[in-house]
């Protein structure tokens, strides 16, 4: 079993766990008060097995930073992200694709039982966003809107230091808003998705399509690919757009267009006072930011839309262990949502 861990400061009493649970790994950390990451370590996530050997997996990271001598002063409660759909009230992880073994599974109350301190569990975007405006990109801000752009999109809403969770706790799938009701087929089942035309694996089929293209110029991809055409992957298209390909460039300012299509419309619906954006594409795209706040007044009613600050994301890739810490700072917690 692999594992790795990182080291970076003493543990201080009543440091918080933040747990990170993806479909390929457990990442783990102690979390101080100010949002410091003290040390973490990580390792393969069971994700395909039985509920137990999920469940044992996770337990395994805990334990593995538990017994380093960083981790001696132990830590005060646990908080935990998972990908969604799950009922964070409850603690149970519902049904996410990318985790199969667990189904209405009470992962909160297991740990609980385990460890013998509290435990919340929260879908990781609304995690991310809560850690960001804590001690994050977001900090000082009382309207927030989150996105982690990546392999999916995630989005979390932050208001007034709380997560905003609807009438039931589902609200914030703002990776699931359609802009385009003929487009692409998405994951989650709905046609044209912003998910589904802006995260990494549809800027990779879009750069794969116009490769295809008989009109398609020689591009710096196909070498990045060494010619294979279906290597080609998002990544690759940032690669190209720094070597200055034009093919990639024209890619990724049609994926900015887009982007700026759904975020004038949460603009629109939100109105919030910071927009943070994190995740792989999102810092691919990074130098487009920009471009995207210019352009949104064209997308939006809201005539004070250029106003609204776009910020890359404090976390990167800890974000999920500072957003699990981020459930119990400054007491917020999932009563918010009652």
């Amino acid at each position: 079993m692999t594992q790795k861990s990182k080291t970076q400061q003493s543990n201080p009493k009543g440091a918080i766990l933040g747990v990170d649970i993806g479909g390929t790994k457990v990442a783990v950390g102690l979390v101080d008060s100010g949002g410091h990451i003290l040390t973490q370590a990580r390792q393969p996530m069971q994700a395909n097995g039985t509920a137990e050997a999920a469940l044992q997996a996770v337990t395994n990271a805990i334990d593995f930073l538990s017994s380093s001598e960083a981790a001696r002063g132990g830590f005060a409660s646990i908080g935990i992200c998972s990908p969604g759909p799950l009922d964070p009230r409850a603690g149970v992880v519902v049904n996410p694709a990318n985790l199969p073994c667990w189904r209405n599974f009470p992962l909160a109350e297991k740990i609980a039982a385990k460890y013998r301190v509290p435990v919340k569990l929260d879908n990781d975007a609304n995690a991310a966003a809560l850690a960001e405006t804590r001690w994050g990109a977001a900090r000082g801000y009382r309207y927030v809107f989150y996105t982690c752009i990546g392999t999916g999109i995630g989005t979390g809403i932050v208001l007034d230091g709380h997560i905003y969770y609807g009438r039931t706790g589902a609200a914030g799938e703002g990776g699931h808003m359609t802009i385009d009701y003929r487009g692409p087929v998405c994951g989650c089942g709905k046609r044209g998705c912003i998910e589904a035309l802006a995260a990494g694996p549809a800027i990779g089929a879009r750069a794969r399509g116009k490769l295809a293209s008989e009109l398609s110029p020689h591009s710096t991809l196909l070498d990045l690919a060494n010619g294979d055409l279906a290597a080609v992957t998002s990544e690759m298209v940032g690669q190209a757009y720094a070597a200055g390909d034009p093919l990639a460039k024209g890619i990724l300012l049609e994926t900015v267009e887009l982007l700026t299509i759904w975020l004038g419309n949460i603009v629109d619906l939100l109105d919030p006072d910071v927009i943070v954006m994190g995740g792989g594409v999102a810092a691919m795209l990074k130098p487009f930011f920009d471009e995207i706040k210019n352009r949104l007044p064209i997308w939006c009613q809201n005539p004070r839309a250029a106003e609204v600050p776009l910020l890359m994301a404090h976390y990167g890739a800890e974000a999920g262990i500072a957003g699990g810490a981020a459930l119990w700072a400054g007491g917020t917690s999932v009563d918010s949502a009652d």
